[in-house]
């Protein structure tokens, strides 16, 4: 792999879009891309970069559209994260990667890997959800109430749901800390504990005010996104796939990997009864090396 420009944080899309991108860890290690959660950005929580390079990984992020420094998609759909991806990929010299998402980057990961079986080796989808139309799923099921009232008001009232979260997200860019505060209620003590860690609470408030510090449209995209059609169908996926999930999580229940499980081909199901949302912060690590193994054989292989 050619070494990579440390100065280069913005890629233009072949629609002429600016996504914001940012790398951390061995500029030579195996490159995976870690999409963020909802709401955030390009600098959510990650792993120390010594971790990472000791590792031989390097990480990448970007904001997806209309989060922090990344120009607006209107109408895009959980697919198009394929294009941005590659284009970001191009950029920076990579034929190969991983992929990982987190929560509401988790369907995102999963469409890199059905659009781009040739150049994803492995992708993990943390805490994901499954899409709105699937068959024999109660969507709504084991999910906690604000969550149910704002993904049915994006169905429902579009109109309604951005004139509510437009407010919200002024609030929250103004305290990030105001996010959390809402979703205390919802926490267990697994996820509090986690939350309350002084490293992890500091990155997650750079990452929500990075989010919202130019507008509320990633967010309100994003929501839209993931409650209309996806664009692809996760059964298609021929890659190999990590489902993680805690059994208590209420913002995206665990059923949803269930339902993934069933039908991705290669889908290897990591399930841990007594963590929830914010576990899947603390178990990526353990995700890394599940991604890089392949990428190793692929070094032997080669060699």
């Amino acid at each position: 792999m050619q070494d990579l420009v440390p100065t280069l944080d913005r890629v233009r899309t072949s629609d002429g879009r600016l996504l914001r991108v940012e790398w951390s860890g061995d500029p030579r290690g195996h490159p995976v891309f870690l999409l963020h959660g909802m709401p955030g950005s390009r600098v959510g929580p990650r792993p120390r970069p010594m971790f990472l390079y000791q590792r031989g990984v390097l990480l990448i992020s970007y904001d997806r559209p209309g989060y922090g420094g990344s120009d607006r998609m209107p109408g895009r759909r959980v697919v198009d994260v394929a294009e941005d991806v590659a284009a970001v990929a191009d950029a920076l010299g990579l034929d190969r990667f991983a992929v990982v998402g987190r929560s509401a980057g988790a369907p995102h990961a999963l469409a890199c890997a059905a659009l781009m079986p040739s150049r994803v080796t492995r992708a993990a989808a943390l805490v994901p959800l499954a899409p709105p139309d699937a068959e024999g799923l109660d969507w709504f099921a084991g999910m906690s109430p604000s969550n149910v009232d704002e993904f049915r008001t994006a169905v429902t009232d579009p109109e309604r749901f951005v004139a509510r979260l437009i407010p919200r997200s002024h609030a929250i860019r103004s305290d990030p800390a105001r996010l959390l505060e809402e979703l205390r209620q919802d926490l267990t003590d697994d996820d509090r504990k986690i939350v309350s860690d002084n490293g992890i609470r500091s990155m997650l408030m750079r990452n929500y005010l990075e989010a919202l510090r130019a507008s509320p449209y990633g967010w309100i995209d994003d929501a839209l996104a993931l409650t209309g059609p996806w664009g692809f169908d996760p059964a298609h996926i021929p890659v190999p796939v990590m489902l993680w999930h805690g059994g208590k999580d209420v913002f995206s229940p665990s059923a949803h990997s269930s339902w993934l499980a069933e039908r991705i081909p290669k889908a290897t199901t990591v399930f841990e009864p007594r963590a929830a949302h914010f576990g899947a912060l603390r178990v990526l690590p353990d995700v890394l090396n599940w991604l890089l193994d392949d990428m190793a054989l692929s070094d032997t292989s080669t060699a």
